[in-house]
């Protein structure tokens, strides 16, 4: 056709696509992500930089007080090594899962599971990601990531009589899984299925248990992500490329040898394909919950002079000790911390930057998580609030969480998101009684599929998670319709 015509037709279609990619994604900033979220109250964000440091401490071979502490953020991790009541090592898990340590924060009153990030020189760890297809797992009335569903489900036969114990001895304590990275993805999977199955944990409160995760990959589909909002936070640092990353990671790694002809198919992909048939695909995995972004740098407003990235910075024995001189030198602003529940518009871009792998390191997350903390408390120790009228207020913020979870559950059901529910007056989501009892959390529409309790206690969470599921003549998973004795 191309000679017929005299001109290169295809050839022509090609560069217009792929100079509007590079056009689109050179002019995308990572701060665009959030610039309509609303910001986040100290109140809220006060657990992120705690968590961060728990996961850290999963890096160090030893937190004994006599012990030297090779990775330590500035003012140490904040852990007490008495109550680390369990590690595991890859030798533990045999590589079924990251380490973790399981941490009774009696400052807090929290019970926390910390999970480590990817391992890069961990087979294991590769194995476990490359553990899915687009759509294999489908769990709750969505897609979930195979092989983080499955470790979740080991966690939890190891931990579970432990986990039970704590929560009747502390019944005041919360529960809070937490990871970074390949962990992230884990510790949302291990609050999926424990909210699922609260009365295997001594009938735990949904509003006891929470997740925050890290720089997570991406591990459910959207209707999931939304769903689970009020116990699922996900923290993201400025330009960090995994939670954007929206190609399997199964593919990327078979397509090593062939990088450019998958960058090409992604350019073509993205030009051609609209954003409202890619929120119509079930099987397309997001970043799951509440989103809290940091926002470091905005476009266009560094000093002229730029000299290094922090990832010259990282490649130090101890970032810490210049991490000021980078500060300056780069030109970073005060962070700032923008919140929401988003449907349309969740990360879909990758950012072209020199930072977009610096910001997933979880290190840096630590540190730009405190000072934006350390903002926020100065802000409100100068306005001097009241503290009555400070209780009020994250009153107020909790009801707002709840409205915006509300509005973001119908927003997915206006973008005819598959399987995305409204509340419904016969179900957990009622409207009515939501405005009655605005502290009350959003519950989920508890499938019937499942097992009664007797029968659950007398098999493993993976079984329990392999049982409530079938395969359909075209093999795919799918819930079944009811559940053997």
């Amino acid at each position: 056709m191309s000679l017929a015509c005299g001109l290169p037709l295809l050839e022509c279609v090609y560069c217009l696509a792929c100079a509007r990619w590079a056009w689109k994604r050179c002019l995308h900033s990572g701060e665009a992500d959030s610039a309509t979220w609303g910001l986040a109250s100290a109140a809220d964000f006060e657990p992120v930089p705690r968590m961060c440091r728990l996961v850290m401490a999963n890096y160090e071979p030893d937190l004994s007080p006599t012990a030297p502490l090779l990775f330590a953020p500035p003012g140490g991790y904040g852990v007490d090594p008495a109550c680390v009541l369990r590690r595991r090592t890859y030798a533990d898990t045999r590589g079924r899962v990251t380490p973790y340590l399981l941490y009774l924060d009696h400052a807090h009153a929290d019970i926390v599971l910390a999970l480590r990030g990817l391992n890069l020189v961990k087979e294991s760890d590769y194995a476990l990601l490359l553990d899915n297809r687009l759509g294999k797992r489908r769990f709750d009335g969505g897609y979930v990531h195979n092989g983080l569903l499955r470790a979740a489900g080991w966690v939890l036969d190891a931990e579970c009589d432990l986990l039970r114990e704590l929560l009747e001895r502390y019944p005041d304590y919360t529960l809070t899984f937490t990871g970074h990275s390949l962990g992230a993805g884990i510790a949302a999977m291990l609050t999926m299925v424990v909210v699922l199955n609260l009365d295997k944990l001594g009938n735990l409160d949904r509003s006891r248990t929470r997740c925050y995760a890290m720089a997570p990959a991406r591990c459910m589909s959207l209707n999931l992500a939304v769903r689970y909002a009020d116990v699922i936070n996900s923290v993201v640092l400025q330009d960090d490329f995994l939670p954007r990353t929206a190609t399997p990671l199964e593919d990327i790694f078979k397509s090593i040898l062939c990088l450019p002809c998958l960058l090409c198919m992604r350019c073509l992909r993205d030009t051609c394909i609209p954003e409202d048939a890619m929120l119509k695909d079930p099987r397309r995995l997001y970043a799951p919950g509440r989103i809290y972004h940091i926002v470091e740098r905005k476009m266009c407003r560094y000093p002229f002079l730029i000299g290094c990235s922090r990832m010259d910075t990282i490649l130090t024995v101890n970032p810490y000790l210049i991490a000021d001189a980078a500060t300056i030198w780069c030109g970073r602003y005060p962070p700032v911390v923008k919140t929401a529940v988003p449907v349309d518009g969740r990360f879909e871009h990758i950012v072209l930057s020199c930072n977009a792998t610096a910001d997933h390191a979880i290190i840096w997350i630590e540190r730009e998580a405190q000072k934006a903390l350390n903002l926020m408390m100065e802000e409100e120790d100068t306005l001097a609030v009241p503290t009555e009228q400070r209780m009020e207020r994250n009153e107020t913020l909790q009801r707002e969480h709840v409205e915006e979870h509300r509005a973001a559950l119908r927003r997915a059901v206006t973008l005819s998101v598959p399987d995305a529910r409204v509340p419904s007056p016969y179900g957990t989501f009622d409207d009515d009684d939501g405005q009655q009892h605005p502290h009350r959390q959003l519950q989920p529409e508890r499938s019937e599929s499942f097992p009664p309790a007797g029968t659950r206690q007398r098999m493993s969470w993976n079984d329990l998670i392999e049982r409530v599921f079938d395969k359909d003549e075209d093999g795919q998973i799918v819930l079944r319709s009811s559940v053997p004795p």
